[in-house]
């Protein structure tokens, strides 16, 4: 039996893992204009991968963001479609917490350590958020981290600013593709994962539950859609005052 995750919020990341979190298998496409005709064939692609049915699913975990509406709307549809279609349980993890817990494990941060993960969000602005470590590894082998501020989005020079004014008890290190697009504001860690991967969500997604965390899958849009329906027109009334 497997998980399938699933993050539209930047590229496009699929991958399995079973019930313990190991990795079955995982495709990724750096699509950031097509994650709906992407996202299908990825789905189909990591099931072949890894010799199973759709019916073997027992859940779908995925990455509520913040991201632009339009990408991240296709991943939140897909797998609550699948998982409504299967009757297995739908997992929203934030597409950030993934990147922060990733980056504790990839640069072997330690409790006291901070992470502030920064993601593209267009227009020139970041989205971000900011975390504390509380231990190196948790359950399912994940991480544990604490928000301390966010999400939010703001122009990275802002977000800079706000980083600066925080006291840091241990090693602070900002990572996500956000912080690369503006290292002059946000030193960006080189060895730090730059997008979500959809394997550490389930995992993230499983450790929640078995700790009986909410895991809502509403969107984090944070801001509105670049493309919004015009307000309706008003008719003047017909007809002559009494």
């Amino acid at each position: 039996m497997a998980v399938l995750a699933l993050d539209t919020s930047a590229a496009v990341s699929v991958a399995l893992v079973d019930e313990d979190g190991a990795r079955l298998a995982a495709r990724s496409a750096d699509e950031r204009r097509r994650h709906a005709e992407s996202l299908a064939p990825l789905v189909d692609a990591v099931l072949d991968d890894a010799g199973l049915d759709r019916t073997d699913l027992t859940a779908v975990a995925v990455g509520t963001g913040p991201a632009p509406f339009t990408g991240l709307r296709v991943g939140l549809v897909t797998a609550r479609t699948l998982a409504l279609a299967l009757g297995i349980d739908v997992l929203g993890v934030p597409s950030v917490d993934g990147v922060a817990v990733q980056a504790v494990a990839d640069l072997g941060l330690t409790p006291g350590d901070e992470v502030l993960v920064a993601t593209d969000a267009r227009r020139k602005e970041v989205y971000w958020a900011h975390y504390r470590v509380v231990a190196h590894e948790g359950p399912h082998a994940v991480p544990v981290v604490e928000t301390l501020a966010g999400p939010g989005v703001d122009k990275a020079a802002d977000v800079a600013v706000r980083l600066g004014d925080a006291p840091v008890d241990g090693r602070l290190v900002v990572v996500g593709e956000g912080a690369a697009l503006y290292p002059e504001h946000l030193p960006v860690d080189d060895d730090g994962p730059l997008v979500p991967d959809a394997a550490v969500l389930a995992r993230l997604a499983l450790a929640r539950r078995a700790a009986g965390d909410p895991l809502p899958t509403e969107p984090l849009y944070l801001r509105r859609p670049d493309v919004q329906e015009p307000a309706a027109r008003l008719v003047p009334a017909t007809g002559s005052p009494a």
